[in-house]
């Protein structure tokens, strides 16, 4: 099947199916493999501010830049509001930090990373009390947050905005004031999330998967705090077959199918070769009963990896809607 390489977005935009992330990586580590990703033809990097490395990625993409603007509009560049924001009167305050760090001129798209709220704190993303419980700020006033979002987009400094994290309710109530033009979600052969993908299909959304190959970094983490047994998806024996008869990887499988899904992926890696590899998936696909067979894997919210547990107390914010938390599998 034929699999577009762009969505098309509001105002002849294109933003590419494949991305970059760049979660968990210091910023030295995060610079080189950016750069890696440039050479293998990456155009759109996915950043945060909750990931405290804006600063690295926009040193990088600047030195590729190197102040020729046709060279900036090669880029498609992606950040977010960062849990202490999901106030209206701070996102503007926070989106500039934003623009600041990663000096540019404008973003590319703009979301909303999480549904809940921290207090703010300033210079302190991640507010904890004395007992290691977050900060948890019960005021968020989601539709509020999203029309200073919509406000930034029409100042230019974002030319879209959208969402992350949320619930297929959650996306209703926000479209109804303006639609998100992207929802950035986990999604991944065992954690498919089917009804979210045809309620934002639908409203004409497109979908970002994260943890597209599983997040080892966030399974090892998650592991050691909930007891839980996470599986890889690179080792699933499906995967690994159907990798062997392409004589591709089992991550460039995994992707593949996130791709023919209908989403886009947005793998993170700061090795050089699997960089080069998990951008390499134009050139083969998957059959139908390839397709078949790995879309019976689904698990549905049994899979999900990225329950926001590792935030303790965030579960008692009224937007919360991550339900298998601590979860024992």
């Amino acid at each position: 099947m034929s699999v577009p390489k762009y969505f098309e977005l509001e105002g002849g935009d294109r933003m590419p199916r494949i991305g970059f992330g760049t979660w968990q990586a210091p910023g030295d580590v995060l610079e080189k493999a950016v750069e890696a990703a440039l050479e293998a033809g990456y155009r759109h990097f996915d950043s945060a501010r909750a990931y405290e490395n804006e600063d690295a990625l926009g040193r990088a993409l600047n030195r590729w830049i190197g102040g020729d603007p046709a060279k900036r509009k090669e880029l498609f560049v992606v950040t977010k509001l960062p849990p202490p924001g999901n106030k209206a009167e701070l996102v503007e305050q926070y989106f500039e930090a934003s623009l600041r760090d990663l000096a540019l001129d404008y973003i590319d798209l703009y979301l909303i990373h999480v549904p809940f709220g921290f207090e703010h704190v300033p210079g302190d993303l991640h507010p904890t009390n004395p007992d290691g419980s977050m900060k948890v700020d019960y005021s968020t006033d989601l539709v509020a947050v999203w029309k200073e979002m919509l406000k930034i987009k029409e100042s230019g400094r974002a030319r879209h905005v959208g969402v992350s994290n949320m619930s297929e309710e959650q996306l209703n109530r926000l479209s109804a004031i303006g639609k998100p033009e992207c929802l950035q979600v986990e999604v991944h052969v065992l954690f498919q999330q089917k009804e979210l993908i045809a309620a934002a299909n639908r409203l004409g959304i497109p979908i970002v998967a994260y943890s597209p190959l599983g997040s080892k970094g966030l399974v090892d983490m998650l592991a050691t705090k909930t007891g839980r047994d996470y599986p890889s998806l690179l080792e699933l024996p499906a995967v690994v077959n159907i990798a062997k008869a392409h004589s591709r990887t089992p991550a460039q499988v995994l992707l593949r199918f996130l791709l023919q899904h209908g989403v886009a992926c947005i793998p993170k890696s700061t090795d050089p070769t699997r960089i080069k590899q998990n951008i390499s998936l134009w050139d083969f696909e998957l059959s139908k009963n390839e397709m078949q067979e790995l879309s019976a894997l689904d698990r549905g919210v049994d899979g999900r990896i990225c329950d926001f547990s590792f935030f303790k107390g965030v579960e008692t914010h009224p937007e919360f809607h991550f339900k298998n938390m601590n979860k024992t599998k």
